[in-house]
C-alpha cells in the first residue's frame, strides 16, 4: 500500500512528527512530498491556526510543550508566518530526500534560522549540494512539481498538514500517527464495523 507524507516546512507540528516518519521510510518506502499550506488554505476558504489570534497563542505554546516532552530540539525561527515557498522549493531542487528534508527541517525548526529569502537559505543550499539558488528555486521543473504535489493533496481530499496518506486513508497531524501506524500494520481496521458506520453517519444539522 502506497505511504505518502505531505507536509510544509511552515508547520512546526509537522516538525513534531517528522522524526517518526523518518524512522518509518527507514523500514518501508515513503514518498515525501511538501506542498504549499497557504495554498491549501486558499482552495479550501479556511484559516490556519496561526491566523487565529487565540489559536496562535495556545498552537505555539503546545508544541513547544510536546517538543520539551518528547526530548526533541525546537526554536521558532524568527517570525511565523513566514512564506515557506523558498524552503519548499529548494527541498525538490534538492531531490526531496529523507537527508535533504531532514536539513531543511533542522535549519527552521533545530536551529530557529530564517528560510524566506534566497540570502537566509544560501549557507543551507551549499550544504545540499545547490550553488547556484537563485536558478534552482526558479527552474520551471522545480514548480511543476511543487504544483503537482499539491494538486496530488486535492485530489487526496488534503485538510491539512502534516497529512500521512495510506492507500486512500488520509492520517492528519502528528498526533494520528500512531493511529496510523495501526492501520498500517493491521488492514483489517479499515473494515471494522463500527469504523465503517461512523464515516457513513447521516448529518444532523448544518451552518451552511
Amino acid at each position: 500500500m502506497p505511504v505518502v507524507w505531505y507536509f510544509d516546512f511552515i508547520s512546526p507540528f509537522a516538525w513534531l512528527q517528522w522524526p517518526r516518519i523518518r524512522e518509518l521510510a527507514a523500514t518501508r518506502e515513503v514518498t515525501l512530498r511538501p506542498i504549499l499550506f497557504g495554498a491549501l488554505l486558499n482552495r479550501l476558504d479556511i484559516k490556519g491556526p496561526a491566523e487565529i489570534p487565540h489559536k496562535r497563542e495556545f498552537s505555539y505554546r503546545y508544541v513547544l510543550w510536546r517538543a520539551r516532552r518528547a526530548g526533541q530540539p525546537l526554536v521558532f525561527p524568527p517570525t511565523h508566518p513566514f512564506n515557506p515557498l523558498l524552503a519548499l522549493r529548494l527541498c525538490i531542487a534538492a531531490g526531496a530526500t529523507v537527508a535533504t528534508v531532514d536539513a531543511i527541517f533542522d535549519w527552521i525548526w533545530g536551529q530557529g534560522r530564517a528560510a524566506d529569502t534566497p540570502e537566509a537559505i544560501a549557507p543551507l543550499a551549499e550544504s545540499l549540494g545547490i550553488s547556484d539558488l537563485r536558478t534552482a528555486l526558479s527552474a520551471p521543473d522545480v514548480k511543476a512539481a511543487l504544483q503537482a504535489n499539491f494538486e496530488a493533496a486535492m485530489a487526496a481530499g488534503l485538510f491539512g498538514v502534516p497529512t500521512l496518506a495510506i492507500g486512500p486513508d488520509l492520517f492528519w497531524g502528528g498526533d494520528a500517527h500512531e493511529f496510523a501506524m495501526e492501520w498500517l500494520e493491521n488492514p483489517s481496521l479499515a473494515s471494522d464495523p463500527e469504523m465503517l458506520r461512523v464515516v457513513a453517519l447521516p448529518v444532523g444539522a448544518s451552518r451552511l
